[in-house]
């Protein structure tokens, strides 16, 4: 890799990957989730993620290239690292509140990403580019901040606090 234009497309493929990744995955989400809530927001934000798919095809054509098969190892960790906690058989609360943050992850990976690619398609002159991946980011910023407000919503009904607290005083009256 030499060019800028070069390191543009292996950044699109890269996001075209993790979208189409992240189609299938939000999907796994919105099943997992036992707040209705926090499943319609997964669903809702896995129709908006097919519409980021299309408008990465579309910017790869705006600048005359075509997409290449490769995989986004960050997105791909991300996702892996989702499907290893649900496997070690969280309680329904718990999987929500880790749900949340898993997606907050992605959103800062995307957003970051985007970021990066709009900069890029701007430098280069990629006008229509800069205006699809804009869009992309836009939405991703959204959705963060949505995922932030139920972060705050949504609460464990255990925190485990108790039993901790419990025992941190009954070394502190053996203490004394």
């Amino acid at each position: 890799m030499q060019t800028a234009h070069e390191l543009m497309i292996h950044e699109l493929n890269d996001m075209l990957d993790a979208e189409r990744k992240l189609v299938e995955a939000l999907g796994k989400q919105a099943e997992g989730a036992s707040n209705p809530q926090l499943q319609k927001a997964f669903l809702s934000h896995q129709a908006q993620t097919e519409k980021q798919v299309q408008r990465l095809e579309q910017a790869f054509v705006s600048i005359e290239e075509q997409p290449e098969q490769t995989e986004c190892k960050g997105i791909k960790g991300l996702i892996e690292e989702y499907e290893t906690f649900k496997e070690e058989g969280p309680s329904e609360d718990i999987l929500d509140v880790f749900s949340i943050g898993a997606a907050m992850k992605v959103e800062a990976y995307e957003i970051n990403a985007y970021e990066g690619l709009v900069r890029l398609a701007r430098e280069m002159g990629h006008n229509k580019a800069v205006k699809l991946l804009q869009q992309n980011l836009k939405e991703e910023q959204a959705t963060w901040k949505k995922m932030n407000a139920f972060a705050k919503k949504i609460k464990p009904e255990q925190s485990g606090m108790e039993e901790e607290e419990g025992e941190s005083r009954r070394r502190g009256r053996r203490a004394a």
